[in-house]
């Protein structure tokens, strides 16, 4: 059920959780055509933000937010209505990534109608809940597992320089390595397009076009889990990359280059041979 209402009955306290489940989600096929512009998905789960329980105990209900670049921020959620709720949606997930390779972010939340709105040390201090408001934190907390899945990525791309920069470094030529280096320039390029172009991490939601005095909200968010800094630093990272990549490509080239004129001067060579032969077998 699409979450309608703005203003929600929490508890006093609860957590929010992201997960990236992978690489997508069609969200046209989980029942998204109310939503305008890039705004994501926001479901219901069994019961409420009020604390339901299943029969067996468990604690239920919570509220799911669903971006179209696959992560999935749940509130007031319980570990196994996670489980179950991304077990459901999984035919919908592009590329799932395995269990233990998912990236998770928490944050806890408490409401305090008395208290400023602020983050303190791993909990954000509210006055009141909203569905937009929800929608902001979520937004924050899935860029930042995005970045996280793509700031690992990147690390092993860097693993793979280094043998290229030591052939380069010992012997002046990049060896296998650069081949090798070659071969996963695609899986960067594709990294930095699903940064940029899907998560839009260095863009503020459409959100805030309808309810400005929320940006403050968001810019605390933003810089406390270090958005911009850690995006600019995922940037240089893949311009390195491919910088470096594109030496590979140079010296590839060129020694390919190299060996087709020698090719060329041992052919000359031969027939300057040849015809000297010929010539002395002439005067002979």
């Amino acid at each position: 059920m699409t979450a309608e209402a703005d203003q929600i009955e929490t508890p006093r306290a609860f957590r929010a959780q992201a997960v990236l489940a992978g690489s997508g989600i069609d969200l046209s096929a989980l029942g998204a055509t109310d939503r305008t512009g890039g705004a994501p998905l926001v479901v219901e789960l069994i019961g409420t933000l009020t604390g339901a329980r299943l029969p067996d105990g468990t604690a239920a209900g919570g509220v799911a937010v669903l971006f179209r670049y696959g992560a999935v921020v749940f509130f007031d959620a319980s570990s196994a209505g996670i489980a179950d709720y991304l077990r459901q949606i999984g035919p919908h997930i592009r590329q799932p990534y395995p269990q233990g390779e998912r990236e998770t972010e928490m944050l806890d939340i408490r409401v305090d109608p008395a208290a400023k709105e602020t983050i303190e040390r791993n909990t954000l201090v509210l006055a009141d809940v909203t569905l937009q408001k929800l929608q902001l934190v979520a937004d924050i907390i899935a860029k930042s597992v995005s970045l996280a899945h793509h700031e690992r990525n990147i690390e092993r791309q860097f693993e793979r320089i280094e043998p290229f920069a030591i052939n380069l470094d010992h012997w002046g030529r990049g060896g296998r390595a650069a081949r090798e280096l070659l071969q996963h320039l695609g899986g960067a390029l594709l990294a930095e397009h699903r940064v940029v172009a899907g998560a839009r991490v260095d863009d503020s939601p459409e959100l805030l076009w309808d309810h400005p005095e929320l940006e403050r909200l968001w810019a605390r968010l933003r810089d406390e889990f270090e958005i911009r800094e850690r995006f600019a630093a995922l940037h240089g990272k893949l311009n390195l990359i491919s910088r470096t990549a594109e030496t590979a490509l140079e010296l590839m080239q060129n020694r390919r280059a190299l060996r087709v004129e020698w090719a060329i001067v041992g052919l000359i060579v031969f027939e300057i041979v040849l015809t000297l032969v010929q010539w002395a077998l002439g005067v002979g």
